[in-house]
């Protein structure tokens, strides 16, 4: 009876390259958040306060909504709670949240229910480390995947440049505070960007 090798993925693989077949069965090392980057091990920094403040800054707006109009959306996400497969460019990632308004699949397997169950809505917060993957790789990969759109939190630039989706491309959308932004996919939502750039000490 053969046994199947199991890849463990840690620190120094940092920049290694890996198919993603191979990095989504992998076990990473304990502690530590790894993304696969266009075929390259990526690790994910440990957010700092400032980014994590803002994070919660957003899932409170998204939670009061939810619990204001139960039913329209289904799942709101973590990056340590679900992850985006995109199988076209070799990259897997964990977003900082995702908002899903359909239920997963039925009668898939894990593997098959996270390349195909696709959030309507993304939103990383930027930091040092993540502005190239938030602003170069990842539009396309969300793109490619089907999210209708993305939310880039920007606190260093003072703004949020959503990403929304149209005929197949991305049309682009600054807001600053103090305007805040509505979105088609939730009906009723003002997200205010100017509430979250307080909670991480800016205007």
């Amino acid at each position: 009876m053969s046994s199947k090798t199991i890849t463990r993925i840690g620190f120094a693989d940092q920049g290694r390259r890996m198919s993603l077949e191979e990095f989504e069965h992998a076990e990473a090392e304990e502690g530590q958040l790894f993304e696969l980057s266009r075929g390259v091990v990526t690790v994910v920094d440990v957010p700092n306060q400032g980014h994590l403040a803002q994070v919660l800054a957003i899932r409170r707006q998204v939670h009061g909504y939810d619990a204001a109009k139960p039913g329209r959306i289904h799942t709101i996400a973590s990056g340590s709670e679900c992850k985006l497969l995109i199988s076209g460019l070799d990259s897997e990632r964990h977003p900082d949240l995702a908002i899903y308004k359909t239920p997963p699949p039925e009668g898939e397997n894990d593997d098959e229910i996270w390349s195909q169950w696709v959030p309507e809505i993304v939103v990383e917060v930027v930091s040092s480390s993540s502005r190239h993957r938030d602003y170069q790789e990842k539009p396309e990969e969300y793109l490619r995947l089907g999210v209708s759109e993305y939310w880039i939190v920007d606190a260093d630039e003072g703004l949020m440049k959503v990403l929304r989706r149209s005929r197949g491309q991305w049309l682009e959308y600054p807001v600053r505070p103090p305007a805040g932004y509505r979105t088609r996919l939730l009906p009723g939502f003002e997200f205010s960007i100017e509430a979250v750039l307080q909670a991480a000490g800016g205007s």
